[in-house]
């Protein structure tokens, strides 16, 4: 009978140690990536997904380069930009195409209503145009590398954003977009806030399904709940403050240490048990615009992390 084969914890804390390292070359460009996945999907959610799956993906590509990789903030937008352009594909959307035409120059500078155009360009250009003018007009990329990063020519960028300065130009900002502010009262989520809160462990995992996914995004995994006892959960609850928020459409848990934000928290419920758990705990740029939309403070000291 054949044995079954492990992954020698050795092996993992190898992995883990390359990716702190691979981390800590890049984070000087964390910030503009993030910024970069929120404009082109239209959503800090869908941005913040396309982040992780791309600092994933350009960890994982490493070893099919041929070079040493020179241009690190060319190297992860050109990933971004192709993993989102890739979805794209996958949801039958028309990516698009760059033609060279002749354009008139159109300088764009409405910096008043910047953040709302940008967060709006994904509903009102092709996702190939907009990459182009966030790569040109945003992050100040030239047209002959972002030639390289969308698969055009420098003439098909040049046209392709002033196409789009012009489109940006005739939008109407005026309306105001209705913001859900009504919190979902579910019977298992009041349950777990309540355990939570009362730093009351065994009620809170009772909750738990014992099959049960906890994902700390760029920390840890943990499968069961037996993982989570000998894991995250081994030294009981933090004592700190969790309550419900709708952030950026979205019901989500903030807990709060003296009044910062901690972690954010989302959980998938099924039959009454809660069979996802999800943290942003290690997620610097997204507690960050959490934390100015909600109008508080996240905490920047929290071991094992700090970002000060």
């Amino acid at each position: 009978m054949e044995q079954a084969s492990t992954i020698s914890k050795g092996l993992v804390e190898e992995a883990r140690k390359l990716r702190n390292e691979f981390e800590d070359i890049v984070s000087v460009y964390s910030t503009d990536l993030w910024n970069y996945c929120k404009y082109v999907t239209g959503s800090p959610w869908d941005g913040e997904d396309l982040f992780q799956e791309t600092m994933i993906k350009a960890f994982g590509l490493l070893p099919q380069r041929w070079s040493d990789i020179t241009d690190k903030k060319y190297y992860l937008f050109r990933v971004a930009t192709n993993t989102w352009l890739d979805q794209c594909r996958k949801q039958k959307r028309e990516v698009g195409t760059l033609e060279e035409t002749a354009e008139a120059n159109l300088d764009f500078s409405d910096h008043l209503r910047l953040e709302e155009i940008l967060t709006s360009l994904e509903s009102n250009l092709t996702p190939k145009q907009t990459a182009a003018f966030l790569l040109l007009d945003i992050f100040q990329f030239s047209a002959e590398e972002i030639a390289g990063i969308v698969h055009s020519t420098p003439g098909g960028i040049y046209s392709a954003v002033q196409r789009a300065r012009r489109k940006i130009a005739s939008l109407d900002f005026s309306q105001s977009k209705t913001q859900r502010d009504t919190k979902v009262q579910n019977p298992t989520i009041q349950a777990y806030l309540q355990a939570f809160n009362n730093g009351d462990l065994d009620s809170m995992l009772r909750l738990f399904s014992d099959q049960a996914q906890n994902e700390a995004f760029f920390g840890f995994q943990e499968f069961s709940k037996s993982e989570m006892l000998k894991g995250s959960l081994k030294f009981g609850l933090p004592g700190h403050t969790a309550q419900e928020f709708i952030l950026w459409n979205k019901p989500v848990i903030i807990v709060l240490a003296n009044g910062e934000i901690h972690d954010i928290q989302i959980q998938e419920i099924e039959n009454g048990k809660i069979v996802s758990h999800q943290s942003y705990f290690f997620r610097k740029e997204l507690i960050l615009a959490a934390a100015e939309e909600l109008g508080l403070k996240a905490q920047l000291d929290k071991p094992p992390v700090n970002w000060n």
